[in-house]
């Protein structure tokens, strides 16, 4: 009966294991599916992770050994009560952490639930081997049941464990899915393909581009920033059609080979290269690493393709000189000769208006977006629109009926005369620059809200001090999110002169927005500059 007995509990210990690992699972899939990702989480993230498995382990054996000392004959009848005692605070714990509202929560994708039957298993083996040592080693000895409560340490290595044992199989369904996709698109020859990479503005380009070519063509635009394999693929395999003329496809990378990897399936006849600079240095490197691996797209287009390069950053000029193919070159500032350029550029409450010109064509556009990296993007489109044979006419309506992007220096409407600007998406140096060149445009007291920029390697601490330099001289009233991450803006805001009685800090972006609208009024003006997600929180 003893053994029936143990064989239950260590059972339910596996099974509140899987449950207590959910959280754990909704990093690892913002890190990607990326075991090296959610170790570093893990490693920054100790206590948060091991601090009530480690008490719940370390009470459990200290109870249980002082049964064993005191009252030996009763050690299974101790044991059930204080066992499942045990998992009563981790359960709760996770629990807890799942009510709170995530900024994007775990998504039960087939991957997911794939993923949790294998944490099953993992947890089942690790009870069942902690099971034997308790029967076999343990039993009428000082250590005797304690074997379950080391369970609870496992919480991190068991979904390691289980993502690595998972490979195998998710690695199979992705390359079955994968040719799939491919296959498709092998049966359209006809379909126009265009990819866009950068080291931002992607997504921009991609909405942008398509709404633009939309005055000719019948495009198919993934939606979001899917700009994975998976994504693509998913893209393919569910939403493209024989009417579509065009696909866009947003390009994405973190590791070189992504974008080579994601060519394989699109093979696209024009390359767009957004930016080159200093975003996902962690993974990259360096600078050098991040511009290889873009032009991987424009490596990729075909002897009669084209590709398009804004001439306003450094970098890409050199891209644009190595290649030997079509190509066209984009630019606002740039001094050099560029096939499209605008001019002009007026900003106000109705957006941006400013003198496009295509080769020598001088067309007045207007649009919704604001910023100048914004007009440096529907510059690049424009320059696609017209190599595939749009009028000048037709790229002015398309530019004019341009939405704003979701989460990228989006205005909000509002009924109380308080002026916000959505620009949560934004996490690289540039983009927050032309962020506060925007806010200077604004009249009214103007409030910064901000965790500043990551993954950017080693220069993530001098571009937030250099990002506080940048916002001491446009804004008013700075609230920083998360105190020690963005403890470098504090010194860049300081660094410039800015008033230390306007900085104020907090912990999370609601603790901070339930201050925010206490004080704010009719004519200020309040700007999110980027929003980390969960597995960011301090």
């Amino acid at each position: 009966m003893t053994v029936y007995i143990l064989i239950a509990v260590y059972m339910m210990g596996a099974a509140a294991m899987v449950y207590a690992s959910a959280g754990l699972v909704h990093m690892l899939q913002l890190e990607g599916y990326k075991n090296k990702n959610l170790l570093r989480w893990i490693r920054a993230n100790t206590k948060k992770v091991y601090r009530i498995p480690l008490i719940v382990t370390a009470v459990g054996i200290v109870l249980m050994s002082l049964v064993n000392i005191v009252m030996p004959s009763a050690d299974i009848y101790a044991f059930v009560p204080i066992a499942l005692a045990g998992l009563c605070p981790v359960l709760h714990a996770t629990r807890k952490n799942r009510a709170q509202k995530a900024k994007k929560p775990l998504v039960y994708t087939s991957r997911v639930k794939r993923l949790f039957l294998m944490l099953a298993v993992v947890y089942a083996i690790v009870a069942f081997c902690l099971l034997m040592l308790d029967i076999y080693a343990a039993k009428d000895t000082l250590a005797s049941h304690t074997p379950f409560f080391i369970l609870m340490l496992f919480i991190g290595a068991g979904v390691v464990c289980a993502n690595a044992a998972a490979a195998p199989i998710e690695k199979s369904v992705q390359r079955r899915y994968f040719n799939d996709a491919k296959k498709k698109l092998e049966e359209r020859p006809d379909l126009i393909r265009i990819g866009i990479t950068g080291s931002y503005g992607k997504t921009s380009c991609k909405f942008i581009l398509g709404t633009i070519l939309a005055e000719k063509y019948n495009v198919l635009v993934p939606p979001s920033s899917y700009n994975t394999p998976m994504g693509l693929t998913r893209v393919v395999r569910e939403q493209m059609k024989p009417s579509h003329e065009v696909f866009i496809a947003e390009m994405g990378a973190r590791h070189v080979g992504d974008i080579k990897e994601l060519c394989g399936l699109v093979h696209p006849k024009f390359g767009l290269i957004t930016s080159v600079g200093p975003q996902h240095l962690e993974t990259f490197g360096s600078i050098e690493t991040i511009a290889s691996t873009k032009y991987e797209l424009i490596e990729s287009l075909p002897p009669d393709g084209c590709a398009f390069f804004p001439g306003d950053n450094e970098i890409c000029r050199g891209l644009y000189d190595r290649t030997g193919i079509e190509k066209k070159l984009f630019s606002i500032d740039y001094e050099g000769k560029s096939d499209v350029r605008a001019e002009n550029i007026r900003t106000g409450s109705f957006g941006s208006r400013f003198d496009l010109i295509l080769n020598g064509e001088r067309v007045e556009c207007e649009t919704k977006l604001l910023g100048k990296h914004n007009i440096l993007n529907i510059l690049g489109c424009a320059s696609v629109a017209y190599r595939l044979g749009l009028t000048a006419a037709q790229i002015r309506l398309g530019i004019r009926k341009i939405q704003p992007i979701e989460h990228r220096l989006q205005i909000l409407p509002t009924a109380n005369g308080i002026t916000v600007i959505d620009d949560a998406f934004n996490a690289n140096p540039s983009g927050v620059r032309a962020a506060m060149e925007v806010l200077k445009g604004f009249e009214g007291r103007k409030v910064v809200v901000t965790p500043g920029m990551v993954e950017l390697g080693e220069s993530e601490e001098s571009e937030n001090r250099a990002f506080g330099r940048v916002m001491a001289d446009a804004a008013d009233t700075v609230m920083l999110i998360g105190p020690k991450h963005t403890r470098p803006i504090y010194e860049g805001l300081l660094e410039a002169g800015f008033d230390e009685t306007n900085i104020q800090v907090y912990n999370s972006l609601d603790e901070a927005s339930k201050v925010l609208w206490s004080f704010v009024t009719s004519g200020d003006v309040v700007i999110f500059v980027n929003d980390l997600p969960d597995n960011y929180n301090e």
